[in-house]
């Protein structure tokens, strides 16, 4: 929820601001003050407190401090941070999909468009050369590599997906110049891909990471695509963090495919269509 309002911040008007920077400053205090008390700290009205709640998604002042007492809480551990164990079913929809909507929100304003640009040519390039696309992950990031591999091979890309350590490294081991490696953790501390992308690396191939800023993994590769969220990777099971991967993964593919057109693509993709109804119930 507060990721939510950080990244609403810049499309409210200067008044909601105000509102929303006293809430960040001290969320709980914002959750127990009457609205008098909050009008007075933030200068504005207290209509304004109002309309501040409901511009960024709820019905009004009760229902905003009400979820928001919720999302300063710790969570349950090993299940989801914005969760408590007494949460209705109602309530644990609307606190999970928040979570996930505030987790898009941020990347989308903090994104790196020139990372994105850079790796999106790599792709090409290896695309054009017709060199391997491999895709390292393990656990729920292993998951996150065979939709890459499902996403890429569609597009006739060389692609193969592994979530085997020692597959990992005898892939990276074979990778050579014009290669293209996308390696993708949660943590980016696992061993397994940290070895697998520096063997990758010496070896010639360019080596994409998907992973959080500041981990080992961020720096290990030649491109890192940041993928920040609140979800501590050693205390909460992978929610946020496996769909921004697949979010990544999703701009990935449709960045390629634009680039390599729909003259290329369209017979394709018309075939495999067509190859498959017979899989179908009509």
């Amino acid at each position: 929820m507060l990721d939510r309002i950080t990244a609403s911040l810049p499309s409210l008007a200067p008044a909601e601001q105000r509102v929303g920077k006293l809430c960040l400053s001290d969320p709980r205090a914002f959750a127990k003050l009457p609205v008098s008390e909050l009008a007075d700290r933030a200068h504005v009205s207290k209509p304004t407190v109002v309309r501040f709640c409901r511009s960024v998604g709820y019905d009004g002042l009760a229902d905003f401090k009400r979820k928001l007492a919720g999302t300063i809480n710790e969570g349950v551990p090993f299940i989801h941070r914005s969760v408590d164990a007494d949460d209705k079913i109602g309530d644990i929809m609307v606190k999970v999909i928040d979570n996930t909507v505030a987790a898009f929100l941020k990347y989308r304003n903090e994104a790196s468009t020139p990372a994105m640009d850079r790796a999106v040519n790599a792709l090409i390039e290896a695309y054009t050369q017709g060199r391997q696309v491999p895709f390292f992950g393990v656990g729920n990031s292993g998951i996150v590599a065979q939709d890459g591999q499902h996403k890429f091979f569609r597009l006739g890309v060389n692609t193969t997906a592994y979530s085997d350590g020692h597959m990992q490294v005898m892939c990276a081991s074979v990778l050579r110049p014009g290669d293209c490696v996308v390696v993708i953790s949660n943590s980016g501390r696992t061993r397994d891909l940290m070895d697998a992308c520096d063997i990758a690396r010496k070896n010639g191939a360019t080596t994409i990471v998907i992973t959080a800023s500041g981990s080992p993994l961020a720096s290990a590769g030649h491109i890192h695509l940041n993928a920040d969220h609140p979800e501590g990777f050693d205390k909460y099971s992978p929610m946020v963090s496996r769909l921004l991967h697949l979010m990544i993964i999703d701009i990935l593919a449709t960045a390629v495919a634009l680039r390599i057109g729909s003259n290329t693509l369209q017979p394709l993709l018309s075939d495999m269509r067509n190859n498959l109804r017979s899989k179908r119930y009509t």
